[in-house]
């Protein structure tokens, strides 16, 4: 999963993005709403956590900006209002929840999984051939075989089980599970990919294709 964070609460934006990639997901920040829209439409997110009070361009119009465009990513906004009225106001936008602060990380990190889950051609448990990974658990086995994965190594398994066979290259899977402070000219990829396949076992499930990607047989 990679989430994009737009909270003008420097503090808060960051707390928020380092607790997500603990957690093994990839977490870029925003500071207010134009950034906001920029990074949003400059690269694929699942989930998208917007502040609605945001300087520059306020959250109401980013949502709309988002929700009126080809923008597949769900959409969490947090907002100190409290009423119902201003939760109603907020999904009326085209956000998919609403989440008041202050909040527990736990709660938003369940509600991103769950939010993450209701994204298009997105199921519950990812199942390809013996490989079976359970999206919502984060637990993957092979041949009923339960395996010990990183956080990134069920990341990338989740990349290459969601595309179903089609090619996914380096690039694409650094995007996806980490963030954009990842340094695209590192071996961070092929390592991971690495340790994923000794785990894996034989035979290897995992399909190389030089200069191009990588693909589940």
């Amino acid at each position: 999963m990679r989430v994009l964070v737009i909270e003008d609460q420097v503090e808060l934006g960051d707390d928020i993005a380092d607790g997500l990639r603990d957690q093994g997901i990839g977490a870029d920040v925003a500071y207010d709403g134009a950034d906001g829209i920029q990074k949003a439409l400059l690269n694929r997110y699942d989930v998208v956590v917007l502040d609605r009070d945001l300087p520059k361009v306020h959250g109401d119009a980013v949502c709309a900006a988002l929700v009126g465009g080809a923008f597949e990513a769900r959409i969490l906004m947090l907002t100190a209002a409290t009423s119902v009225g201003d939760r109603v106001e907020g999904l009326n936008l085209g956000a998919d929840d609403y989440l008041t602060k202050p909040f527990a990380f736990e709660e938003l990190l369940a509600r991103l999984h769950a939010l993450a889950r209701r994204a298009p051609a997105s199921a519950p448990v990812a199942v390809r051939g013996d490989l079976v990974l359970d999206r919502a658990r984060r637990r993957a086995s092979r041949a009923g075989r339960p395996l010990s994965l990183t956080r990134k190594e069920i990341g990338i398994l989740e990349v290459l089980l969601v595309a179903d066979g089609a090619v996914v290259s380096a690039e694409e899977l650094l995007e996806r599970v980490w963030d954009e402070h990842a340094d695209p000219f590192s071996r961070t990829v092929t390592v991971t990919l690495a340790r994923l396949r000794r785990k894996l076992g034989q035979p290897d499930p995992i399909e190389t294709l030089v200069g191009v990607g990588y693909r589940l047989r």
